[in-house]
């Protein structure tokens, strides 16, 4: 199972300018909603409220930001490889250049969690990681995105 299926060719970001945490999430909750037809202050408060419980920097560099719509179809997709490393609270200490954005419908019940475990197994794999961060443009990215997982265990 591939992320692809998560995150379409036109909702990847290849070079994000944002400074801070909030800056991030504001611009991932308009590039979302352009593509969702979604609200995007909706959309950002959901993903700020869900900031307020913890942190969802995973680590090594990556942030999954996610959240519930009620109105939302499918599972959404958006990967975001920021310009410059930001501050997201990771426990790790470590700034965030990677962003795996992730929207579900209220319904979405187990299929949203396996989503986050597949895009936080796929991004904290060290080659991945790697591949995405020296991509640079859309088509690269979501060619890695694509990829099948290294292991059959996963």
């Amino acid at each position: 199972m591939t992320l692809s299926d998560l995150v379409a060719p036109n909702a990847i970001i290849p070079a994000l300018k944002v400074n801070g945490k909030k800056q991030a999430l504001q611009e991932l909750a308009v590039r979302a909603a352009e593509l969702t037809g979604e609200n995007d202050r909706a959309i950002l408060e959901v993903l700020v409220q869900r900031e307020k419980l913890g942190s969802t920097a995973v680590g090594h560099g990556v942030a999954i930001p996610h959240g519930k719509l009620p109105r939302l179809g499918r599972l959404f997709g958006l990967f975001a490889r920021l310009e410059r490393p930001i501050d997201f609270g990771a426990l790790d200490g470590q700034p965030v250049d990677l962003c795996f954005l992730l929207l579900a419908p209220e319904s979405a019940g187990a299929d949203h969690l396996k989503a986050l475990a597949r895009i936080a197994r796929l991004l904290r794999d060290p080659e991945i990681a790697r591949m995405l961060r020296e991509s640079r443009d859309a088509d690269a990215l979501y060619a890695v995105l694509a990829l099948p997982p290294a292991s059959s265990a996963a």
